[in-house]
């Protein structure tokens, strides 16, 4: 059988443009990153463990083709330095294990080295393990449903363009690499869209996908770029403006798009002063309440006397249709909005879906952490740490 992962820009932008910025500035930096698997699954994900690691090193096999590297050096904001270490790239077999857990049905995956060497394993990761586990169900039965609830959605879509017209249009991305059903699922999904509604339909993240159907790529940075600076030798207190100012010299304008949630909004403004809030275009909900983040987020522009209609709101955290409708009908007069929908896109089979990821533990052989606005994403073992991190930004536990 076809192995998982046959391409390596089979993966979410977002890895590319950190991956980047970490090579040019902090190449020297060691990273841990772990899986979880947050909710219980159908049955014991150890019973796919031959499978992974057969996964895992066909994965390892692979290097970037001609073709794929070409598309990358036409990403303005792609360098051509970094395009050359991707032309020399592999992942290295060495630098990931899974095996059992302790109870010998959960599943542990840790991935261990150079942060530049395997920062990118997370993603294809994620999505080997969630198609390995879905293939032992009925794939007829559930492309079946898939499509019939992605037709719905699209009915639903065209009902939705019948409401009165607000200031900004609702533009909505696949963010679903990382959970989807299947790759040939997933592109399937994007092919329909783009066809039935390409008004709505303005990107994804994947970037095969959005190269192969003419998408635009959609990223900017994702948790464990701002998590990093915890541990790159700055004041605890002033990592969150030591990695946006990093982000900022590297990409000059580009990729404008910032992740308010790795201590919490409250402190994230905090630090987001006015400076930053004319650099960056807009900012990324995602975790807590969107609707008070939202109303936060509008409320600093407006303290430092920025105009909301210039920048843009991205909603990220769990969405479907309904809750993007209704985000966009409270703030779509306000301010431009954007709306990544994840797994409602690319698995809503009628399976129930596995809560999967791979986060960053460790960098430089310290502990990081977030302390999200969703206290079920908290994602670190270090108690001690945890309770600094809470004093510094003052965030109550």
């Amino acid at each position: 059988m076809q192995p998982v992962i046959t391409s390596l820009l089979d993966t979410d932008l977002y890895k590319f443009t950190m991956w980047q910025a970490m090579l040019h500035r902090h190449p020297q930096t060691q990273a841990e990153y772990t899986f979880v698997c947050r909710n219980t699954p159908a049955y014991p994900l150890a019973e796919l463990l031959p499978e992974i690691d057969r996964e895992l090193d066909a994965l390892c096999a692979l290097s970037f083709r001609g073709s794929e590297l070409a598309h990358l050096a036409s990403l303005r904001f792609i360098r051509s330095d970094f395009v050359d270490f991707l032309r020399i790239f592999r992942f290295q077999r060495d630098f990931i294990v899974a095996r059992a857990a302790a109870d010998g049905k959960g599943l542990e995956i840790v991935a261990n080295g150079p942060q530049v060497h395997v920062m990118a394993f997370e993603i294809f990761v994620l999505a080997i393990v969630n198609e390995l586990y879905f293939r032992r169900f009925d794939r007829r039965e559930a492309w079946a449903e898939g499509r019939r609830r992605l037709s719905a959605k699209i009915e639903r879509l065209r009902e939705f363009e019948k409401e009165p017209k607000r200031l900004n249009p609702f533009e909505f991305f696949d963010f679903g690499v990382r959970r989807r059903f299947s790759g040939e699922w997933h592109r399937e999904v994007l092919t329909t869209l783009k066809r039935e509604v390409p008004q709505f339909f303005k990107g994804a993240s994947d970037v095969l996908y959005a190269r192969d159907l003419g998408l635009v790529p959609i990223g900017t940075m994702a948790h464990e770029y701002l998590q990093t600076f915890q541990t790159l030798g700055v004041r605890l207190r002033d990592f969150q403006r030591a990695a946006l100012e990093s982000w900022v010299q590297e990409y000059r304008g580009d990729l404008g798009i910032a992740l308010t949630d790795v201590v919490g909004m409250d402190a994230f403004l905090a630090d987001f002063d006015l400076y930053f809030a004319k650099l960056f275009d807009g900012l990324r909900h995602d975790s807590g309440d969107p609707f008070v983040w939202g109303e936060k987020a509008l409320a600093h522009y407006e303290k430092l006397r920025i105009d909301p209609k210039t920048k843009r709101l991205v909603f990220s955290d769990g969405l479907d249709f309904e809750k993007s409708f209704a985000l966009y009908r409270h703030f779509a007069d306000r301010t431009m909005l954007g709306f990544g929908i994840g797994t409602n896109i690319t698995n809503d089979m009628g399976l129930r879906t596995l809560h999967i990821v791979m986060k960053l533990t460790h960098a430089n052989r310290q502990p990081v952490a977030k302390l999200s606005d969703s206290p079920g994403k908290l994602l670190c073992d270090d108690e001690t740490f945890l309770a600094y991190l809470r004093q510094v930004f003052n965030v109550p536990a």
